[in-house]
C-alpha cells in the first residue's frame, strides 16, 4: 500500500512540475523579472552603472587612420589611374567624457557637451605625426570647384596658384592633414572671402572640442528611449533631415547600452563624421571574451544611391546628380569641399570606384562597420566605425595648369577605424551579471526538466510494480544433479 502511494505520488509530482515549468515558460514570468531588473537599472541617474559609463565609457577607444599615399602623380596629370599605397595604422586615444550635465524636466532628459580628446599611441602606430603623405590637395580642389564657372577670377586664382607652385597634388605630414595647417591659398582667397579660415585638416578644430549641446532622453520614462538624442544644437531629431542639407536621423550618439536586444531590431549610431546617423541590422551570433553577442551591421543601402534607397536623396548634391551606390556627397556639411564619404577601398560601392583606382582592396573583414551587443543587458561588446575620406577630382578648363588630363574620379585620401573593445574587469562583471540573469532565466526549464526526470522515475516504478516476482517452485532448476 505504502509503495503503490510513492509511486503514484511520484506520478503527480513529475505531472504538477511539468504544467508549473510550461506555464512559466509560456508567461515568460523570470524573463520579465530579468528584463525588468534591468530596465530599471538602464537610465541616466547618478548612481547607477549604466550613468557611469555612459558619463565616462570605461573601454579604451581607439582611432585608427590609414592614408592612401600617391604614387604616380605624374601620370595621373597625363590621364592615367592614380596608384596608391597604405599606409597606417596611425593610432590615437580617443577620450570622450561627457561634461556640464545637467538634468531636466524631472530626470526625464540630460544635457550635455561631449568634448572629444586624441592623444597618438607611438606604439601601437606604424610610423610617425611627420610622415609626409602624397595625395589631392583639398583646398585647392575646393576652390577650383567653386571657380570654375568664373573665367576671370579662375584665372587670375590659376596664375597665382601657377606662380605659387600650388598643384592638384600635395605633400602634407599626418599630423598637419589631420589637426590643421596654414594654406596659401586659402590665406590669398581670404583676401576676398574674409570669413575664410586659412587652415585646413581633415579634423580641425575636433581635436579638444565638442560639436555642440546635446539633449538625451533619461530612459526613466521609457527604458528603449535610453540615451537617445532628444535635441542637437536646439533642433529637435524630427528636424534634422531636409532634402538640401545633412541627413541627420535621431541616434545615440556612441551610447554604451541599447538594452534588452533582439535580432529583429534595427540599431541607430549616430556619425558626426557623415552628418548623418548610420543603422545596422543583425548579422550574426558572436562571441566576445566569453560573452555572447549579436553582431549588427550596416546593409549596403546605407550608402546605396538613391534609385536602391530614396532616403539618401539629400546626399545627391546638386540635387538630382548622385554619383553610385556605396558613395555619399557630404560636401554641404563640409563648407562645399568635394568630400565623399564611403567604406573603406570603397566596400559595397559598385565595382567602378575600386577599378578606377590601383590600390583598392575591400574586404569584409577589414572595411566593414560592425557592433557586437550582448543581448541579454545590451552592453556593447566591440565596435568598430569604419569610414572613407574621398575627394572628387576632375579636370577644369580653366585651371588647365592645375588639373591636366585628370580623369574624372573619386579620389580616396584616407579610412579611420573607430574601435572599442569591453576591457577585462568590465567583461568580468558582466559574466556574472549574464551567468545569474541565464540562471533566472532558465528556472522554468528546470523544472521541466525535474518533471521529465520524475516521469521517468514514475514509469520504472510503475514497469517494476507490474512485473510479477516468480513462486520459489519457479525458481528450482530444471534439471537436478
Amino acid at each position: 500500500m505504502l509503495k503503490s502511494c510513492c509511486v503514484y505520488s511520484t506520478g503527480v509530482l513529475c505531472i504538477l512540475f511539468l504544467i508549473a515549468g510550461i506555464s512559466l515558460v509560456l508567461s515568460q514570468v523570470f524573463q520579465n523579472i530579468v528584463y525588468n531588473r534591468i530596465k530599471s537599472e538602464v537610465v541616466l541617474k547618478n548612481g547607477t552603472d549604466a550613468f557611469a559609463a555612459w558619463e565616462n565609457p570605461p573601454p579604451p577607444v581607439y582611432m585608427q587612420f590609414y592614408f592612401f599615399n600617391l604614387t604616380n602623380p605624374i601620370e595621373v596629370l597625363a590621364g592615367d589611374k592614380p596608384a596608391v599605397v597604405e599606409l597606417g595604422p596611425y593610432t590615437y586615444r580617443e577620450y570622450r567624457p561627457m561634461s556640464n550635465v545637467t538634468f531636466l524636466e524631472n530626470g526625464t532628459k540630460v544635457e550635455a557637451i561631449n568634448p572629444k580628446t586624441y592623444v597618438f599611441e607611438a606604439n601601437m602606430s606604424s610610423g610617425s605625426e611627420e610622415d609626409l603623405i602624397r595625395t589631392v590637395n583639398i583646398p585647392a580642389m575646393t576652390v577650383m570647384e567653386k571657380m570654375k564657372n568664373s573665367p576671370f577670377g579662375g584665372a587670375l586664382i590659376s596664375k597665382y596658384m601657377t606662380g605659387e607652385e600650388i598643384g592638384l597634388f600635395t605633400s602634407v605630414s599626418v599630423g598637419d592633414l589631420l589637426w590643421g595647417y596654414e594654406d596659401k591659398l586659402l590665406e590669398m582667397v581670404k583676401t576676398f572671402e574674409p570669413s575664410l579660415d586659412t587652415k585646413f585638416g581633415l579634423f580641425y578644430k575636433m581635436n579638444g572640442t565638442d560639436d555642440g549641446d546635446y539633449v538625451f532622453y533619461t530612459g526613466s520614462q521609457n527604458y528603449q528611449d535610453f540615451a537617445s538624442v532628444a535635441l542637437w544644437k536646439g533642433q529637435s531629431s524630427l528636424n534634422w533631415w531636409t532634402s538640401d542639407e545633412c541627413n541627420m536621423i535621431n541616434g545615440t550618439n556612441g551610447a554604451s547600452f541599447h538594452p534588452i536586444v533582439n535580432q529583429s531590431e534595427t540599431l541607430y549610431m549616430f556619425s558626426s563624421d557623415l552628418c548623418r546617423s548610420m543603422y545596422a541590422v543583425f548579422e550574426k551570433d558572436v562571441w566576445v571574451k566569453y560573452l555572447p553577442a549579436y553582431r549588427f551591421v550596416p546593409p549596403s543601402e546605407v550608402f546605396a544611391n538613391m534609385t536602391i534607397n530614396p532616403a539618401n536623396a539629400g546626399f545627391c548634391v546638386p540635387e538630382g546628380n548622385c554619383l553610385g551606390s556605396g558613395l555619399l556627397n557630404v560636401s554641404v556639411c563640409k563648407q562645399g569641399a568635394p568630400i565623399i564619404m564611403s567604406s573603406p577601398h570603397f566596400y559595397q560601392a559598385d565595382e567602378k570606384f575600386v577599378e578606377d583606382v590601383i590600390g583598392m582592396k575591400p574586404k569584409k573583414e577589414h572595411h566593414e562597420t560592425a557592433i557586437d551587443i550582448n543581448p541579454l543587458t545590451g552592453i556593447v561588446l566591440r565596435a568598430a566605425k569604419r569610414l572613407q575620406v574621398n575627394v572628387l577630382v576632375e579636370k577644369i578648363e580653366v585651371f588647365q595648369s592645375q588639373t591636366g588630363d585628370v580623369r574624372t574620379l573619386v579620389f580616396p585620401v584616407m579610412y579611420l577605424n573607430e574601435s572599442v573593445v569591453i576591457d577585462d574587469d568590465s567583461a568580468k562583471k558582466l559574466l556574472a551579471v549574464v551567468a545569474e540573469g541565464n540562471v533566472v532565466i532558465n528556472i522554468p526549464f528546470i523544472i521541466i526538466g525535474l518533471g521529465i526526470l520524475l516521469g521517468v522515475v514514475f514509469m520504472a516504478l510503475m514497469c517494476r510494480q507490474r512485473t510479477p516476482e516468480s513462486s520459489p517452485a519457479e525458481r528450482q532448476p530444471l534439471l537436478k544433479p
